[in-house]
């Protein structure tokens, strides 16, 4: 005889957001409700099609409170900490949804953007969200801030980070053209000293010529000094500007050894 639950699925969904949990595992809500296997599933899966939880990952549960029962699932910062920790993947929001952390808004993303060590993972959807993972080889090298979400935190590139990011993965952000426009909201928040940090320890002489050159034409040269000094004692051969524009013959840049085959400039 299957045994009966001594709770049924809604009220241990009740219960936990009584406490301020949104996420849950199945063999968690099979402890709860003292049930077979079979029998917790199909009464999760009866609250996922009402619409009160989704499943973003096999086994792992989201609650849908009322305040976003109309767009389907909460929005991924409340739960991508606790997603990441199920999966036992090193993560941190990147890219243009870090950028949004740190103020830099001018076009909400229209995914959510997480960074893991070297080998990507599939995309999620639920809902109305589409949460997409970057592999990042050199991700040790990242420089991280915890930030406050409804729900406790999610870990995210510093903003520093964010900018070597956001300028060496550029088909990510939509193009150089679009992270000009990102890194001029973004700049208020780095740190000169931290952002050359950064790309030191990243490595990468490339994406300290073209950063360097973009924040010069932001008129942000305080922040570009300690990247001058290194890409001059560097002596790069002469890079285009725009990976994803043809070389042509535009002008170069001695300063930042770079053949600007692009004209950048940030929306207003």
């Amino acid at each position: 005889m299957n045994a009966r639950p001594t709770i049924s699925a809604g009220q241990f969904v009740d219960n936990l957001l009584a406490t301020g949990r949104y996420t849950f595992t199945r063999a968690e809500a099979k402890q709860q409700l003292g049930a077979t296997p079979g029998a917790v599933y199909m009464a999760l899966h009866r609250l996922v099609k009402a619409g009160r939880l989704v499943m973003p990952r096999s086994g792992f549960y989201v609650i849908v409170d009322a305040q976003h029962w109309s767009v389907g699932t909460l929005p991924p910062e409340w739960f991508i900490d606790e997603l990441m920790k199920n999966m036992g993947k090193q993560y941190y929001v990147g890219l243009l949804s870090a950028a949004q952390s740190h103020g830099a808004a001018h076009h909400r993303p229209q995914e959510f953007q997480v960074m893991v060590p070297t080998r990507a993972v599939r995309p999620i959807r639920v809902g109305n969200v589409h949460i997409r993972f970057f592999g990042k080889g050199p991700f040790d090298h990242s420089v991280t801030v915890e930030v406050k979400t409804p729900t406790g935190f999610q870990k995210a590139s510093s903003a520093e980070t964010t900018a070597w990011d956001l300028v060496r993965y550029p088909r990510a952000a939509g193009g150089l053209e679009h992270v000009i426009t990102v890194l001029a909201e973004l700049a208020e928040r780095l740190d000169a000293a931290k952002l050359t940090a950064i790309v030191k320890r990243h490595g990468e002489i490339l994406v300290a010529q073209r950063l360097g050159y973009l924040l010069d034409r932001l008129s942000r040269r305080k922040l570009t000094r300690g990247l001058a000094d290194w890409v001059d004692k560097k002596d790069p051969p002469l890079r285009p500007l725009d990976p994803a524009s043809p070389v042509g013959d535009g002008p170069e840049s001695r300063k930042w050894r770079l053949l600007v085959n692009a004209k950048l400039e940030p929306e207003g």
